[in-house]
């Protein structure tokens, strides 16, 4: 009898054994959640087109070099203006090209009034040239959001064109938007009228200011 009843209580104690492993592989796990998963913050680059607007002064210095005693002083006004441009950043290095157009409120007011053979005065080529505009590469090196790079390239206005050559600043405070100062001296020469051998250049220079819209910068 003894016997019977020990061997009951093994079975009944190995059943309950199992069904309490069988209800426990039945419960859920209990772990912690999966970590979320951040997107990486994108790498600011100064590649792609952008389009922006200036402003500045600008200082001129006509040459005209056949004759001393014809300079004029140098005059000095606003220049104002638009650009658009493309950046492809390499590394730490940026090359890019950029072209654009001014109105400058500068030059000589007429060193020399000519009169033609019916009595009309006829002034010089830049007798108040009122815009300019160049063609330009860039290259510089960036600095995070901000850039440093010198410029040069081609300079044109009226029927005269030269080259211009200069440098700069520019720094990116939004992905979209930066602000640059930069500085130009352009050359340019005209052909000579009337079979007046005067060396017809115009030299100035430019200090801007000017703030770009970038496309695509990521």
């Amino acid at each position: 009898m003894k016997s019977r009843l020990l061997g009951l209580l093994a079975a009944t104690a190995l059943t309950v054994a199992g069904v309490s492993a069988a209800s426990a592989a039945d419960l859920p796990m209990r772990s912690a959640p999966p970590a979320p998963i951040l997107a990486a913050a994108p790498i600011f680059t100064w590649t792609g087109f952008y389009v922006g607007v200036n402003a500045g002064y600008g200082w001129s210095n006509d040459d005209f070099d056949a004759v001393d005693f014809a300079d004029d002083e140098d005059d000095g006004g606003f220049v104002g203006g638009a650009q658009v441009g493309y950046n492809y950043q390499i590394g730490s290095f940026v090359v890019g090209l950029e072209g654009d157009i001014q109105y400058a409120d500068f030059g000589r007011s007429g060193a020399f009034n000519f009169v033609d053979e019916d009595g009309d005065i006829f002034a010089g080529e830049f007798d108040r040239s009122d815009w300019f505009g160049t063609v330009r590469a860039r290259a510089g090196v960036a600095f995070g959001q901000a850039l440093i790079y010198a410029t040069g390239g081609f300079a044109f206005a009226d029927d005269a064109n030269g080259w211009t050559v200069g440098g700069g600043v520019e720094y990116a405070f939004t992905n979209n938007l930066s602000l640059k100062v930069e500085g130009l001296y352009v050359s340019l020469d005209a052909d000579n009228e009337f079979d007046f051998d005067f060396d017809n250049d115009v030299d100035f220079g430019v200090v801007r200011a000017g703030l770009n819209y970038r496309f695509s910068t990521y």
